[in-house]
């Protein structure tokens, strides 16, 4: 009787499975179109990274970071917030998460430097804004290193990426709380290094989304799940 029963589930498992073939073709589901909004994401962020860190290096003697404002609005903030709701229907939890989430920090960043938001004036002494600030960073510095995690078995490429874009945090945060100029060119110079690697991550995600790249940029994968 157990036998006869269990010959019955297969027999239904194996009919249900093979309803999508029977289907019309104008019942059938249509694979997805939607491509990989990665490259989007990365070059927005790389890019927004790499002119705020040249302010912070104070790259051309430039000492006041408030031109990165557009910049984080509209390339970091809207583009790479954007690239994380595409990713939501592709199925790419940590995609989707991780590019929402830097988007909305670029937003909210750039907040804080327009000076209508009234966010610095509310502050009568400097260094409480400072500290301010230094808390703001600290916490995208923990939000990062959890990022990590998700990575930790799947791409070399964005374990480093985190990982010192989590130390850039640490370093902007730090020169905020003691006021240190040092730290903070310290923290930009890791930046830039972060956008660059991230423009390494965003030309190789492109190139494997051709048919045919002229070459293949390795991300060093570590770890492939079983099918």
């Amino acid at each position: 009787m157990k036998m006869s029963t269990e010959k019955h589930d297969i027999e239904q498992i194996e009919q249900m499975s093979s309803v999508g073939d029977r289907l019309p073709a104008s019942r059938r589901r249509a694979p997805s179109r939607i491509a990989t909004s990665g490259p989007a994401g990365i070059f927005s962020f790389a890019s927004t990274t790499f002119i705020l860190s040249m302010f912070n290096v104070n790259a051309r003697s430039v000492h006041t970071p408030n031109v990165v404002v557009g910049m984080a609005l509209f390339t970091g903030g809207l583009l790479q917030f954007m690239a994380g709701m595409w990713a939501f229907p592709k199925g790419d939890v940590f995609g989707a998460t991780a590019f929402s989430s830097y988007g909305c920090f670029w937003m909210s960043y750039a907040t804080i430097l327009i000076p209508a938001s009234g966010i610095q004036a509310a502050y009568s002494d400097q260094q409480e804004f400072n500290n301010a600030v230094g808390i703001y960073l600290i916490t995208w510095m923990m939000v990062t290193i959890l990022f990590v995690l998700p990575v930790l078995r799947r791409n070399m490429s964005f374990v480093i990426l985190l990982s010192i874009l989590a130390l850039a945090f640490a370093l902007l945060a730090a020169g905020s709380f003691t006021g240190m100029a040092n730290i903070t060119k310290a923290g930009g110079i890791v930046g830039i290094i972060v956008a660059f690697i991230a423009y390494y991550i965003g030309v190789s995600e492109m190139l494997s989304a051709e048919a045919r790249p002229v070459m293949r940029l390795p991300l060093g994968v570590m770890y492939v799940n079983d099918i």
